[in-house]
């Protein structure tokens, strides 16, 4: 199980970080090759205003691309299955990989914008089909711990990108184009080492009517002494579908049957994006400074943020013990705490020596907050929400949701801070204070239940008390 963990996550959430990651550090250098580009191919000088337009289009790619992605991912999984949907994606990142590595080699800048939207798609699928993949085929006494695999590659990959991308390794003038194509990396380990794992036991059973093969791959994944008990929880489920076959999106939101399931899910896909954490990131640069770190330390002490995010994600295999439930209502909570804290110590940041201090510290325990719920347990209840003819759609619908927040916080963020300066934070107490409490009357704690029993738990939401 850790292993089949360790092979989906490579390729998976991994990527998704580790390219959200490395697109900072050549940033300078990148300006610098559009600048040269420009000026060989037209003999005349790139206008700043469209040399920000080019960058951002760079940039904001990949978010476009992400879209996409959640939108392919679900239908992929149902036609190719959960494990032929990740072996095709890596399909995608090596392309992608090819045509940013030789965008600076040709003097082609639209190679590198093509490469981005690529990896994009990349990444959505990877983000859609490996927490469905892991929470199909964990124990349901191991789910929550097995799905946290989503979130510690994610923010894995995330650390990885800012260590790879310092100017020591290949952050450099000369090895950019080799950073931005490395992403070809851990698609060739997924490659390598996901076909020696079976197909999605759930997938086989409920979809592809293969009891045998499902057999199979349960004793694989759980042992033969194991698997009957996980075997006939399939069974019950499959029972209780009837037939019915793999929903659209648009058919979930006419189904009453999952109405609260759904509203969870978008609730808690905005409540991550929106939460403030990429406003936390924003400021951290600025808060270290004021803490008197110099300017070309920072981007080594900025790892220190990468670390926080993943030793909370590692910490996060707690929920299997701890709950789901009290795990992400705990997490916001303690994120509107350290959003008061520093609302304060950035508004009386010159008054006393210890307060930018104070900031640094309410940056990590933010980050840390947010890695101990909203970034670790979302995608595990995504998994759990729904049964087997509802759950590839309701994942196609949260990626959606997630990649139009993450594009709509890139684009009015700026705003928002210009405006507000750290009064911003604010905004971010008040939502996540409302998700919590929209999760503490709505949500039931899910932890070692089936996913049938997690369907009864919402009947009563759904239907009516009298249901």
């Amino acid at each position: 199980l850790f292993l089949a963990v360790c092979a989906v996550g490579i390729g998976g959430t991994f990527q998704y970080g580790y390219n959200v990651s490395i697109i900072n550090a050549p940033t300078q250098h990148i300006h610098k090759f559009l600048n040269e580009t420009w000026s060989s191919r037209y003999h005349k000088e790139l206008n700043p205003d469209l040399l920000t337009f080019l960058w951002s289009v760079i940039a904001s790619i990949f978010s476009l691309g992400g879209l996409c992605g959640a939108l392919i991912g679900g239908s992929m999984a149902i036609r190719l299955g959960r494990k032929g949907a990740l072996l095709m994606n890596n399909v995608i990142a090596i392309l992608a990989s090819i045509l940013m590595g030789i965008s600076f080699p040709t003097g082609l800048f639209e190679l590198l914008i093509a490469g981005r939207f690529l990896i994009g798609i990349n990444s959505g699928i990877g983000l859609c089909v490996q927490p469905l993949y892991i929470g199909e085929f964990a124990p349901k006494h191991l789910r929550g711990g097995l799905a946290m695999g989503t979130s510690i590659f994610l923010t894995g990959g995330i650390l990885t990108g800012q260590i790879i991308g310092l100017r020591e390794l290949l952050g450099g003038e000369k090895h950019w184009p080799l950073l931005l194509s490395s992403s070809c990396v851990p698609a060739l380990a997924q490659l390598l080492f996901l076909p020696w794992f079976p197909e999605s036991p759930r997938y086989l059973f409920i979809d592809r009517g293969d009891e045998l093969s499902c057999a199979k791959a349960l004793k694989r994944f759980h042992g033969s002494s194991e698997y009957r008990r996980e075997m006939e929880d399939i069974q019950r489920e499959c029972f209780a579908l009837d037939g019915e076959k793999p929903k659209k999106p648009w058919q979930l939101f006419t189904d009453r049957g999952v109405r609260w399931q759904l509203i969870t899910v978008i609730v808690m896909t905005m409540g991550q994006q929106l939460s403030g954490i990429n406003a936390i990131y924003f400021y951290a640069t600025y808060v270290f400074e004021q803490a008197g770190i110099l300017a070309e330390k920072i981007p080594y002490v900025t790892l220190g943020t990468g670390v926080c995010e993943c030793l909370t994600a590692l910490s996060c295999v707690s929920s299997n013990y701890v709950g789901r439930r009290y795990l992400i209502i705990g997490g916001y909570l303690l994120m509107t705490l350290w959003c008061t804290v520093l609302t304060f110590s950035l508004t009386y940041q010159e008054l006393y020596s210890w307060v930018p201090y104070l900031s640094m510290t309410c940056v990590f325990a933010f980050i840390l907050s947010f890695g101990l719920g909203p970034g670790g347990i979302t995608n595990t209840l995504t998994a759990e929400l729904f049964v087997q003819s509802s759950r590839p759609a309701a994942y196609m619908i949260a990626g959606i949701v997630s990649w139009i927040s993450f594009f709509t916080v890139g684009m009015l963020f700026p705003f928002i801070v210009n405006g507000l300066k750290q009064y911003c934070f604010v905004v971010f107490l008040l939502e996540c204070f409302f998700v919590a409490a929209f999760i503490f009357l709505i949500i039931p704690e899910t932890k070692n239940k089936s996913f049938l029993e997690i369907k009864k738990e919402f009947h009563k939401l759904n239907f009516g008390r009298n249901a």
